[in-house]
Order: structure tokens, then sequence, then C-alpha cells
């Protein structure tokens, strides 16, 4: 594997520890800047809303432009955010702040998992994405709670300040070990990057990235009242419960990666498959301490399992034009986070019960498993339908064409 993924894998570190530092550090924030609790929370929205939007945005702008400096773009704009979030005065501006912090993104996910995908062969792929979403996974199992800390012993703002130097540190990377020629825009700009997102495969494969991990979400949102309300751990061990998530989290992205190079369909429909199983059982795990832990850590593996195929599909069905629909997929991961939540809330909201969460989250697990043979189904369909006359022409050429390479 090309010494490049670390740059990119750097970035993703970076990103997110800032995404998911938030939510450990609301109680100082609200303090600091003299607001409640659920007014801190609209500061995690922001950065999400931030996502949503500069995903595609960012990435339709920026389609004409070399990726290498597309990235390294992207990760300014990345320091800049965190920077003024550390310098804000107020909460107003410290919400403008994680609204553009959160603008890039989606963006590097999407470009870089298509320029991880250029440095290796087409056997590594998956392999390549999975190296990149590394960073992320790692975040949560080192840089959030060490970000955490930072800023309960140094204030919120040296956070943030810390988070601006990964970032820095991830331009230097991006800079020294991308390299220039592959890593080139398509030719087809913009519009053919939006004529991708006309096809209906590329849908259907969000479609199942926002079931998929809208699955996961609806029930880690609730995670916490389930290990201290039915599983009986105390609140102070919940942090590090968390960090089991992303162990199994990181394991999950590794073993996806190296499975999807070999059979990308079978490893998303059997991580869909698992993740439901696991989500499942959890009434019945997360009913003692001894079974509640290793719950945690199959849930972060069964999710991130199918994180690397998931982006995979959706670049493969727009492979004239991946960028923007590859960056879709990042802002359909974070619609994924507001939707599971939500209706993971109403199932807890009906007084199912405190682990109600994991079995509506089974459910999107359900849906995403169709959603993926609908879009398997469609895929066999146009794969056997009779050609055009100018597709028997142009595929009658094609021998021709690939001789005259050869020679």
């Amino acid at each position: 594997m090309p010494l490049a993924l670390l740059a990119l894998a750097v970035g993703a570190f970076g990103i997110g520890t800032t995404e998911f530092v938030m939510m450990g550090l609301l109680p100082d924030v609200a303090d600091d800047l003299h607001i409640s609790i659920p007014t801190a929370g609209h500061l995690v929205s922001a950065y999400a809303l931030g996502v949503v939007i500069g995903a595609p945005l960012l990435a339709a702008v920026t389609s004409r432009l070399r990726r290498r400096h597309v990235l390294i773009g992207l990760m300014a704009l990345f320091v800049a955010g965190n920077a003024l979030s550390a310098l804000a005065p107020g909460y107003g501006w410290l919400l403008a702040a994680r609204f553009l912090s959160g603008l890039p993104h989606g963006a590097f996910f999407g470009v870089g998992a298509v320029v991880a995908t250029t440095m290796v062969t087409p056997e590594r792929k998956a392999r390549s994405v999975s190296l990149m979403f590394l960073g992320l996974t790692v975040a949560n199992i080192a840089g959030v709670p060490v970000a955490t800390l930072m800023g309960q012993h140094l204030g919120w703002r040296a956070t943030f300040l810390g988070v601006s130097v990964i970032g820095v540190a991830a331009i230097a990377a991006l800079a020294l070990l991308i390299p220039h020629d592959p890593t080139h825009a398509p030719a087809g700009g913009l519009r053919g990057e939006l004529a991708a997102l006309r096809s209906l495969p590329v849908w259907l494969a969000l479609a199942t990235t926002v079931a998929g991990f809208g699955a996961l979400f609806a029930a880690y949102s609730y995670v916490t009242p389930m290990l201290t309300g039915s599983a009986g751990y105390a609140e102070s061990s919940v942090t590090l419960l968390l960090a089991l998530f992303g162990v199994g989290a990181t394991a999950g992205n590794l073993l996806g990666g190296r499975l999807a190079d070999h059979s990308l369909r079978g490893t998303l429909f059997a991580g869909l498959a698992s993740l439901a199983l696991v989500l499942l059982s959890f009434p019945l795990l997360m009913r003692s301490e001894w079974s509640a832990a290793p719950a945690v850590a199959l849930l972060g593996m069964a999710a991130f399992v199918t994180g690397s195929p998931l982006q995979l599909m959706v670049m493969e069905k727009a492979s004239a034009a991946p960028s923007l629909a590859s960056s879709a997929n990042q802002a359909a991961f974070n619609l994924a986070n507001a939707g599971g939540a939500w209706i993971g809330g109403l199932a807890l909201a009906a007084g199912f019960g405190v682990t109600s969460p994991a079995v509506a989250g089974a459910g999107l697990a359900v849906l995403g498993l169709v959603v993926a043979a609908v879009a398997h189904a469609v895929d066999r369909h146009r794969a056997g339908a009779p050609r055009t006359g100018r597709e028997r022409v142009v595929a009658s050429h094609v021998p021709e064409r690939q001789e005259a390479l050869r020679g």
C-alpha cells in the first residue's frame, strides 16, 4: 500500500476527532458561554449540517481542479474552521465556526476515497479506502478521549487549537506524499459529475448507506442509557466502553476492506445481516455487564464492515465521475446519523424500553439489505438487457480498439 494513504488517514483522524469531541465538551462549552446544555447541543447539529451541505457543494465547485489541490484546500478550510472555533468570542460565532468546520468533511472523504483507489491496483481498492477510514475509527479510540481530557483540563478552546495543529500536519503530509499525476480532475467537469447523480444505481447505493448506517446510529445514539439503565454500568465507565466501540469499528473497517476486495456485494450483504443480528440481540446482551461490553465492540465491528463496501459501491456506480457521488455518500452517512437517532428516539419515547432503539435499528439494517438486493437486481437486469443499435456498434469496435492499443 502506498505511503500516501497515511496522509489521507491523518486528515481523517483530525476530522473524526473534531466531529465527535464536541459531545464530550458540551458541559464545558455551556458553562463557559453561559448557555444551556440543549443550546450547546446545536453545535453538534451545526457541524452535521455543514457536512451535508458541504459534501456535494464543494465536490461540485472543485470538479475541474486537481484532486491533490482540492484535498489540501479542504484541509486548509478545516484548519480555519477549528481555529475560528477556538477564538470564537461568543455562542453565535462558535455556531458559525462549527458549521464552517463541517463543510470540508464530506468532500475530503469523498475526494480522498477516489484518490486512494487511483493509487492501488484494482484488487486492492476497497482496502485502500478502508486504510483512509482507519484515521476516522482510530480517532474514536485515541483522538476523542485525549482531546476531551485536554478540553477538561486546559479549556475547550485548547482542544480546537490542538485539532488545528493536526490539520496543519495533514496538509504537510498531503503536500509531501500525494502524487501529482494520478489525481487529475475528470475531463467531464461539473457536468459529468452531475450526470452521474442521475443514475438509479447511484441513488440505490446512497439509500443503502442511509438505511445501513441509520441502523447503527439508532442504537449508538442511546447506548449510554442502555449501558447504565439496563446493563448496570456506572456512568464513569461509559467512556472506556465507548472506546471498545472504536476498537470494534477499527477491526470491522480493516476486515471489510480486505473482504470487499474479494467480494464487494457479498461483504455488504454479510455486514448488513450481521448488523441486524447484533442489534436484535441487544435486549438480551444488555442485561448484564459481562455481555454488554462485547456487544458494544460487536456493534462497531458489524457496522464498519460495511463502510468501505458502501463507499466503493457508490464510486463504481458513478465510475465516469465519482467525486461528487463519493462525497454525496458522506452526506448520506450524516443523514443516517440524524435519521437513525430520530427513529431510535421514537422507539424510546413510545415506552418500548431502554433497548428498543437497537430493535428499531435492526429494522433499518433489514431495510438496507432489501435496498441492496433491489440494487443488485437492477444491476443484473441492466447487464442482461438488450443493447441499442448504437451500443452494439460501439461494442463491436471494442476488440479492434483493444488490438490497436496492444499494437
